[in-house]
């Protein structure tokens, strides 16, 4: 007879979980160890009915007609997103049985469906991507003292009425402890980034000139390449990159190189816009958002990469998931002294003080005129990704979370097979998500 796999239902309600890396590897790595998944999220335009990636990971969809701006429009969609999720569990609940829940935030409602969960005797986890109230902060130029207190204790509701919380880094598990009031044993860290096999091998220091993406490949570029990749929305100051561009010239030959802003975003027009009026089209070039071969293309294509979020608190506590990109292909990176992003990337990357246009600029013509530095920062960064950052390592901590809540004789360091497949996601360039 069969044995009975043990069903986790994973919430995730930011964006459909077929662009969402993350929770498709996680999906897969249950699969793996021997788990049933289900995923509840919104409806994405091609409308799979499995996890990529997956034998049969199946995906509960639900439309999500209300997207805004505004407070009461945020209040509005996540009202929605939690009826629409509930409705959906309770029918898998009436059908099968649902061992355990997961859920992801952004928003931090689900705390509702973990009391249920708890009622009920059975786990809910928390998969911590986002510092909701920070990430407010960051993105409001006047944060209101009521929204902040209310996007608080959600959070807080959302660590409490979980059986274990998975943090992105050590400053996300810090702050379950020391604002949430978690016990330290039940907040385990998995980090964020690709897979080894996602990336594949790298050679540094790697041809650091070619074709951007969307060029005849026969006719390569002779410039180096700086690149951006990622979402371009207000709390990513893409603007300082551009800005900074706009400074390289007064240091450095424009013949010399180009700034490549690969994503999209709230701000793209806002950017174009910039570009064509400070007169950096022919050095300052837009990609568009490029599926995960043609972001591998551009990153093994790049000199530098940059991370231009400023000194928040929110970017302080954050992992960039666009850094880790960039140190998985030994791409030096410069980006502002933060903590997390140091934890990232250590002596993979260029530090400044700010993060002012003139501190980038300066920082990348050092940078473009030392092939021996770009050259060992790639090695350090490489090394970094191969022995600590790749999803290969953070999966034995997810697992064995797993085995230990559902009470399992697993390990949690079973080899597990990873499907090209999840590659086919969007990279997500969000903080920690």
């Amino acid at each position: 007879m069969a044995v009975r796999r043990p069903h986790v239902v994973i919430v995730v309600v930011n964006l459909p979980v077929e662009r969402d890396r993350r929770v498709i590897r996680e999906c897969q790595a249950l699969e793996a160890a021997g788990y049933r998944v289900s995923v509840i999220c919104p409806r994405g335009p091609e409308r799979p009915k499995v996890v990529p990636g997956t034998t049969d990971a199946r995906i509960h969809s639900f439309p999500q007609p209300l997207a805004g701006s505004g407070v009461l429009s945020f209040a509005a969609e996540f009202a929605w997103a939690l009826t629409a999720v509930t409705a959906r569990l309770l029918g898998l609940m009436l059908r099968d049985r649902v061992d355990a829940v997961q859920a992801c935030n952004p928003p931090d409602i689900f705390w509702v469906v973990g009391l249920l969960m708890r009622m009920l005797r059975r786990p809910f986890v928390f998969d911590h991507h986002d510092l909701s109230p920070e990430l407010y902060e960051c993105k409001t130029e006047r944060p209101h003292p009521l929204v902040l207190r209310t996007l608080r204790l959600l959070e807080k509701l959302s660590w409490r009425c979980a059986s274990a919380v998975v943090s992105t880094n050590e400053s996300y598990r810090d702050l379950a402890i020391s604002r949430g009031g978690c016990d330290p044993d039940r907040v385990v860290v998995v980090r964020n980034g690709p897979t080894l096999a996602e990336v594949g091998t790298v050679t540094v220091p790697a041809p650091r000139t070619g074709a951007p993406v969307g060029s005849d490949p026969d006719r390569p570029d002779p410039v180096q390449h700086i690149v951006y990749l990622g979402v371009i929305n207000p709390q990513d100051h893409v603007d300082i990159a551009v800005l900074a561009a706009e400074r390289l010239i007064g240091l450095r030959s424009a013949d010399d190189w180009r700034l490549l802003i690969a994503g999209d975003g709230d701000c793209l027009p806002e950017l174009r816009e910039l570009v064509a009026e400070r007169g950096l089209s022919d050095v300052v070039r837009f990609t568009g958002w490029l599926e995960a071969h043609e972001v591998d293309d551009l990153l093994r294509s790049a000199s530098i990469a940059l991370q231009p979020d400023p000194p928040t608190r929110m970017a302080e506590l954050s992992t960039m998931a666009k850094t880790v990109e960039y140190v998985a292909r030994g791409v030096p990176v410069v980006a502002v002294d933060l903590l997390e992003t140091r934890r990232t990337a250590a002596t993979a990357a260029s530090y400044v003080p700010t993060g002012t246009p003139d501190e980038f600029a300066k920082a990348l013509d050092q940078l473009l005129g030392d092939q021996q530095a770009r050259t060992a920062m790639g090695i350090a960064g490489r090394r970094r990704f191969v022995e600590q950052l790749a999803w290969d390592h953070q999966v034995k901590s997810y697992i064995r979370l797993w085995d230990n809540l559902l009470e399992r004789n697993g390990t949690g360091d079973r080899s597990v097979a990873y499907s090209s497949d999840v590659a086919a996601a969007r990279p997500v360039s969000g903080r920690s998500h």
